[in-house]
């Protein structure tokens, strides 16, 4: 039955990625800029997972200079990266490691198809400040280039498209609740890019019949199970 159960945790992982976050008038502009991308993508009908495309050997990120940084304590300041989900510091470089642990994750179990390195250019992480955070909430805002290029011979596969990962922030009594059970502002970030990065770098594929009565029934199984 383990073949079954890795079954049962593609479907997991399939249907996760079709989630999508509310999207805010400050992202609208970008989102009209925005290229399709699979998970839009008109899917087989029923039962789908997600499958893997490439084997990605490399993930380079570039968080470019000439983006504006914003400390300013408002409920919307003008400016492309707004952080305050690691102590006051380099933006550049936190956003840096954020997007790289983040694809570390989301490419992790990458390891079927032709060996490509993913190129990441970030042009938007407007995240919210405390002022939000604790009043009113609002929208992690994360926009960003990404390319694909030949492991071996360097040669560009996918050229630049923009992806956009906007996701919920929390603010108020719920912001707090989700820090004090440890799941910070960071966290959902992190989570969130490393989701959209198994969305974009695999393909939505129908599972086969009998595998999807197998799925099924293994799943009444175990639910069963976990009864006793």
């Amino acid at each position: 039955m383990s073949a079954v159960r890795t079954v049962v945790a593609l479907v997991v992982l399939g249907l996760a990625g079709c989630a999508a976050p509310p999207q805010t008038t400050r992202a609208a502009h970008f989102l009209q800029a925005e290229v399709p991308t699979l998970a839009k993508a008109e899917a087989p009908r029923g039962l789908t997972v997600l499958q893997s495309q490439y084997d990605v050997v490399a993930v380079n990120v570039v968080v470019p200079s000439s983006l504006r940084v914003s400390e300013a304590n408002s409920l919307l300041p003008n400016a492309d990266i707004v952080w305050r989900g690691d102590p006051p510091g380099d933006r550049y470089a936190q956003i840096k490691s954020i997007f790289e642990t983040a694809f570390a994750r989301g490419t992790s179990m990458m390891r079927k198809g032709p060996q490509v390195v993913v190129d990441i250019e970030v042009t938007s992480f407007h995240a919210v400040t405390e002022k939000a955070r604790f009043t009113v909430g609002g929208i992690h805002n994360m926009h960003f280039l990404m390319s694909l290029r030949d492991a071996q011979t360097g040669a560009l596969l996918q050229p630049p498209r923009l992806i956009v990962a906007d996701t919920h922030a929390a603010g108020g009594a719920k912001a707090l609740a989700e820090d004090a059970a440890g799941r910070t502002q960071k966290v959902v970030v992190t989570e969130r890019l490393a989701e959209v990065a198994r969305r974009e770098l695999s393909a939505v594929v129908a599972m086969p019949p009998d595998l999807v009565m197998s799925a099924q029934l293994d799943s009444t199984s175990l639910r069963a199970s976990a009864l006793r």
